[in-house]
């Protein structure tokens, strides 16, 4: 392969305006690569990313270069890629890319391959593809490797698993559950993009609608909560009894799929587990359910038992295939069942993932400086990383916060203080 593999590179000056427009709304990234500059924390570092290539991702791919890092992309999805933005990164910012929207598997195994002759030092990951390729079918690479960064719950599940059955052969920081990355990105960017990806898809008011939200993590919560706004009657389904009830508190009807099924009629999942929808939740659904999946992967709607069950499958509009039944029924399934909102819409917005690629930037730079203390498991970010994010937001758009005193600090630090 050539140093790039992007759909076309005459779609780069667009790609670079919208860059540039993201970048208005990611100050800490912005004043963690003023830094970089300066300090060249990362120099001749190889990093190879597989992430979403999107307008943020452009700019952390940006940042880590101005730190002095010899970076590498490819696409953590095959339908997630901005084909403007691939272009852009390699002719303006001469940053390898291996990502086309719509690729084949075998593309996109491909090019995670073509990340990892780059023999990175660092792997930076958005579900584990990467570091799982590494450790499955390029495993004379593992040496290099010093350490990496996961962004995602789905990919934090998958290195928690291989770290217990000691087959992680090298430390990673959990980005994804860092409080400035699972409070605002989770909640705020999902909930957003995911409504934003199934309206731009199918045009649908959600006022009046059942809509069937599988799972009440952060993501779940976050796409609840923007639902309800918009005047959904919002359904939850949930395994865990915990956030069931906080859904309840959170004034949502809580139920199992098999009821949800039948009454739904807009059903997203966002669990990371595999056939939250299956065969018999199809059996059940009305005529013209809408079914989408805003988990890493499209494992958690079961398309195969679609597929098998339809008579007849067409596209009736981009990013909507509607399968009839042998009953007559109508079920559409969006996004072939991969993330919504970045298969029909642009992801999150740039102000949540500012902070969440902050943390990749910062957890990198602490890997980096700290890898030989550090054992072959799953790290939590720093706290002080992450409080420093918060500050630095804060900073960013112009929001003040107290201090304590020193009579509140002798307080809170004493256990002889009382009424």
């Amino acid at each position: 392969m050539e140093n790039y593999d992007v759909k076309d590179l005459s779609l780069a000056e667009g790609g670079r305006r919208r860059i540039e427009w993201a970048e208005r709304e990611m100050p800490v990234l912005r004043l963690i690569r003023d830094r970089f500059k300066r300090e060249r924390p990362l120099q001749g570092v190889r990093i190879s990313g597989c992430l979403h290539v999107t307008t943020e991702t452009a700019n952390l791919m940006q940042t880590l270069a101005e730190g002095g890092a010899e970076v590498v992309l490819t696409a953590s999805n095959p339908l997630s890629t901005q084909d403007d933005v691939a272009a852009s990164l390699v002719t303006h910012s001469e940053i390898p890319v291996y990502a086309i929207k719509g690729e084949s598997n075998v593309s996109y195994y491909r090019h995670i391959n073509a990340a990892i002759d780059h023999k990175p030092q660092l792997t930076m990951d958005d579900g584990a593809d990467l570091v799982s390729t590494l450790h499955k079918d390029r495993r004379e690479n593992l040496n290099e490797v010093i350490g990496g960064t996961e962004e995602t719950t789905t990919g934090v599940i998958r290195l928690r698993a291989m770290a217990a059955d000691g087959a992680l052969e090298f430390p990673v920081v959990a980005v994804n559950d860092a409080q400035t990355k699972h409070f605002f990105d989770n909640r705020y960017g999902t909930g957003q993009s995911t409504i934003d990806g199934i309206v731009r898809a199918t045009n649908v008011l959600l006022a009046g609608k059942n809509l069937v939200v599988a799972g009440y993590g952060w993501c779940g919560r976050g796409l609840a909560m923007k639902a309800k706004g918009m005047g959904a009657q919002v359904i939850i389904t949930e395994i865990d009894p915990l956030p069931a009830l906080e859904a309840l508190m959170d004034g949502f009807q809580v139920m199992p799929m098999n009821r949800a099924a039948e009454i739904g009629e807009i059903f997203i999942t966002l669990t990371g587990d595999i056939n939250v929808i299956d065969r018999h939740h199809f059996e059940l659904m009305k005529d013209g359910a809408i079914v989408a999946n805003s988990g890493h992967f499209n494992v958690e709607i079961n398309i195969p038992a679609l597929e098998e069950m339809a008579r007849e499958k067409r596209l009736v509009r981009p990013f909507v295939e509607q399968y009839e039944m042998n009953d007559g029924r109508r079920i559409n399934l969006l996004g072939e069942g991969r993330l919504i909102n970045l298969v029909a819409a642009e992801g999150h917005p740039s102000s949540v993932m500012d902070m969440s690629f902050a943390n990749q930037a910062l957890s990198l730079e602490y890997i980096y400086k700290n890898a030989a203390g550090l054992e072959n498991r799953v790290y939590g970010v720093p706290e002080e990383i992450d409080r420093d994010i918060a500050r630095l937001k804060l900073t960013g758009i112009g929001v003040e916060i107290d201090t304590l005193t020193p009579e509140q600090e002798a307080y809170l630090n004493s256990w002889k203080e009382g009424t």
